[in-house]
C-alpha cells in the first residue's frame, strides 16, 4: 500500500468512526425524548401546523390542539375532533354534522396516532446530528432522519428537540415532490388534571348527527 492509499484509508476511517460516533449521540438524545414522553401521564400540546409547496403555490397554516395518555387521545384540528377511547376512534364532522367510527390496530406500524407522533422515530430511520438553532433562548437541537423505506414519500425530515426539556419543539417534513410541511408546539403541558370521561365518545351530545359505523 502506498504512503498515499493509506493516508487515504485513515482518514475514511476516521470519517466513518466520527459519523457513527455522531449517530449514536442522535440516538442516545432520541432515547432521552423517548424516556422523557414515556415519564408523563398524560401530555397536552397546542400547535401549528403549516403546508407548503413553492411549485403549486400552496400554503396554508391551520392551529390545533391533543391530548394523550397512552395511546388514547382527543384531537382537534381544522374544525374536526377525533376521540380514539383505546379500541374505536371516533372522528366528529360538525360541518357535516356526522361521526364516524371506526377500529384502530394500534399494533399496525402504518397506523398514525398522535401518541406515535412522538415516538415515530425508534424505528424505519436513519438519523444524524444536524445544526443548533437558539430559538428565544431556547438550545434546538435539530436530527435529521432519512426514510430507509423506499416507498416513503418523504425525502428527509428535521425533528428540532428542546436540549433542556428533551420535548420535541418542531417537526420538519420534507416530501419527494417538494412540499414542506412543518408542525410545531406552541404548548407542552404535563400531567394535567383530566375529566374521567375525557376520551369517552358521549352520543347524547351529538343527538341530531348521523353515526356512521365503518366495522
Amino acid at each position: 500500500m502506498t504512503k498515499k492509499c493509506f493516508q487515504m484509508a485513515v482518514i475514511l476511517l476516521l470519517s466513518f468512526t466520527s459519523i457513527q460516533a455522531q449517530d449514536k449521540k442522535a440516538k442516545d438524545l432520541l432515547n432521552e425524548v423517548t424516556a422523557k414522553i414515556k415519564s408523563y401521564d398524560n401530555i397536552v400540546i397546542d400547535f401549528k401546523y403549516s403546508l407548503n409547496n413553492a411549485k403549486e403555490n400552496i400554503n396554508q397554516d391551520s392551529k390545533g390542539n391533543v391530548t394523550m395518555k397512552g395511546n388514547q387521545y382527543v384531537l382537534n384540528f381544522m374544525g374536526v375532533t377525533k376521540i380514539f377511547d383505546g379500541q374505536k376512534t371516533y372522528t366528529i364532522v360538525p360541518e357535516d354534522e356526522e361521526v364516524t367510527v371506526s377500529k384502530v390496530n394500534e399494533k399496525d406500524d402504518a397506523a398514525i396516532t398522535p401518541s406515535k407522533m412522538l415516538t415515530f422515530f425508534n424505528s424505519g430511520y436513519k438519523y444524524n446530528m444536524d445544526i443548533v438553532q437558539n430559538v428565544k433562548g431556547r438550545k434546538i437541537q435539530y436530527i435529521k432522519l432519512a426514510p430507509t423505506s423506499t416507498k416513503d414519500q418523504r425525502k428527509e425530515i428535521l425533528l428540532g428537540i428542546d436540549v433542556q426539556t428533551k420535548h420535541i419543539y418542531n417537526l420538519i417534513e420534507t416530501g419527494k415532490n417538494g412540499t414542506k410541511t412543518t408542525l410545531t408546539v406552541n404548548s407542552f403541558k404535563t400531567n394535567q388534571p383530566l375529566s374521567k370521561n375525557q376520551f369517552t365518545f358521549v352520543a347524547s351530545k351529538y343527538p341530531k348527527y348521523y353515526i356512521n359505523k365503518l366495522d
